[in-house]
Order: C-alpha cells, then structure tokens, then sequence
C-alpha cells in the first residue's frame, strides 16, 4: 500500500450533481464590499436553487456588477460567505470554476474568427479534445439557436446574435450556475424572447440562473423571481409578481368616479392620512394612495358612509418602472446599470 507524504494537500473539493440537486446551487450570506469609503454591496444574503432564474435589478450603483464579480471569483469582498453547490467559493475557487459560467456585459466576440472557431478555441481551453470537442460546439450552438450561423465570421454578427455566441462559450463546460450581467442588453423583442426560451430550457435541465438588468420590465417574463438592489443592499425580492404586489400595496394610484360633489370629495380625500396627490382627470378623481388592500378597502367604506355616491373604484396597475422608482426614491428616474 502507497501511503501519502504527510504534507501532501487533501485533494480539491469537486462538483458533486447529485447532491446539488437536493440543495441550493447559490448561497450567499452577508456579503459586503467595500471600495475605499463606499460600500458597493451591504450585507447581501440570497438564495438560489436548483431551476430558479433570478433577476437582479436596480439604478447606477446598486451593486449587481459587483456581486456578480464576487460570484464569478473576480474579486474580493470585504466579507461574507458565498458557497456554490456546497463548495465554499474562496476556498475552493477552482473547483467552483467547473460550476460556474459567467457572461459579462458586452463580452467581445473575435472578430476574425467564424463563430465555430471562436467556441472551439474556448472549448479546447476547458480540456474538450477531439470529436468530444467538436460535439460539444455544435450542441451549444444548437442550444442558443446559431447553429446555421457556425461559418459566419465575428465581425459580421448583429448585436443580438454575438451575445448568444457569447452565451454558447459560457455554457461549454456544462455549467449548474449561471451568472449573466446584463445579457438582453441592446436585444431587440424577438432576441430577448429567444433570450428567455434559452434560459427556460437551461433551468427546466437543472441549472439556476443569475441575470442583472437596470430595465425590470426586461426581467419580468424572464425570470421566476426577482430582487432589487439600491445602494447595494436587497430592498426586496421573492416571486416577481409577489414583489410587484407588495411595492403596488405600498404605493397604488386609485381611480374614482364620484357622480356628484366632485370638488367636495377631492377637499375630504386631500386630507386622508394615506392620500397624496389627488387629481380631477375628467369625471373622475385620481390619487396615490398609500396602504394595503384592506386600507383601500376601508377606503371606499369611508367615502361612502361620508355620502359620496361611488360608481367605481378602481386601482390601477403602475408600470413596472413606475414601481421601481417609487421604491428606490425620486433621485433615480433614469434607471441605469451599474
């Protein structure tokens, strides 16, 4: 029997399929990073498992660029945990590499070689040898639907089509985490829906998905869930249409057609703690009204118990980059990347 040397090192931890499956692909604790003064990422924690497709979304400087930066071992957080089908991702950054694919934003394309040389290039640099190599490009152009595209030179590929080559090269070596910074940028309609069949089929094979935008509406038939980030912290995220939902019931604009006494039930509604900004817009008066479901409801008792004679009552569903803004605050109309 062989018998180690004492100071030889434990072999690196692998990747282990089986038992990710039963258990989250992405764990994140308290993950904080710090530029100098300015604290880019605050106290992150989130979850993803296994089929899940996360949109991550916010204005200039919210900190998803950062996060994913971590994620993808770019660079070092002041602290926190990160941990990627069970492996602690700073201390086995090499075997989470064989997890992770990563598709940074605007990731160039060669521009003098056909789409096939360019993942081939790639594919020989994760250890594909052979006609392995040669199945695993035509497979991945396959997936992101390019495969009559293989002998087109880089330079001549539209925006939309160079970042489904890019997508390809991420998905060579068999990813179970993907983290893809802002990859519908500059996508036209029927891109992004071809975007968003991809996505479904990768996560329907188990893999789970990390996608930052600024335009949430972007994410909205995406993704199966969504958080939003504002000066670098997690100001909400869970089920995209439970966090529409719960902005909506903090800040709801209120239709109301009143048949008579228009300009008295505007007097008695400007002084409603939970109302702002009431309005006539024709017959009827509109407002923002602040409070959940039952606030609105009660609501609608008062104004009828003061004799106003209600004919309808209706709230209205905001844009979604209406509701962004009215949860991150005034300072950020132009919602921007970071």
């Amino acid at each position: 029997m062989n018998i180690a040397p004492a100071t030889q090192e434990p072999p690196a931890p692998r990747f282990d399929p089986a038992r990710s499956q039963a258990a989250p692909i992405l764990t994140i604790r308290n993950l904080r990073v710090d530029y100098g003064h300015v604290t880019a990422v605050d106290d992150l924690s989130l979850t993803l498992m296994p089929g899940e497709i996360f949109g991550l979304v916010g204005p200039n400087g919210a900190g998803k660029t950062s996060t994913i930066r971590v994620l993808a071992t770019l660079l070092e957080p002041t602290y926190g945990e990160v941990t990627v089908a069970g492996l602690d991702l700073f201390e086995a950054p090499d075997a989470a590499h064989d997890i992770i694919g990563y598709m940074p934003d605007l990731a160039p394309v060669i521009p003098d070689l056909k789409v096939w040389e360019f993942l081939d290039l790639y594919a020989h640099s994760h250890g594909f040898r052979g006609r392995e190599r040669r199945e695993r490009v035509d497979e991945c152009l396959e997936r992101v639907r390019l495969a009559d595209k293989r002998n087109v030179y880089g330079r001549a590929l539209s925006r939309g089509m160079m970042q489904r080559v890019v997508l390809a090269k991420t998905l060579l070596h068999r990813p179970k985490l993907l983290l893809l910074d802002e990859p519908a940028s500059g996508m036209d309609p029927i891109a992004r829906r071809d975007l968003r069949l991809i996505l479904e089929e990768l996560a329907a094979d188990g893999a789970a998905i990390l996608v930052s935008s600024h335009i949430l509406s972007e994410l909205s038939d995406m993704c199966t869930s969504v958080g939003i980030m504002h000066r670098g912290r997690l100001l909400r995220h869970g089920r995209i249409d439970d966090v529409v939902s719960a902005i909506e019931a903090e800040s709801a604009r209120i239709r109301i057609e009143i048949t008579h006494d228009v300009e008295a039930a505007v007097g008695w509604l400007g002084g409603h703690p939970n109302v702002a900004d009431v309005r006539v817009d024709g017959a009827s008066v509109v407002l923002e009204f602040r409070g959940n479901r039952y606030d609105r409801a009660e609501l609608l008792r008062a104004l009828v118990a003061e004799g106003f004679a209600v004919s309808a009552f209706t709230p209205e569903r905001s844009s979604i980059e209406s509701l962004l803004v009215s949860l991150i605050g005034e300072e950020h109309h132009d919602v921007g990347g970071d």
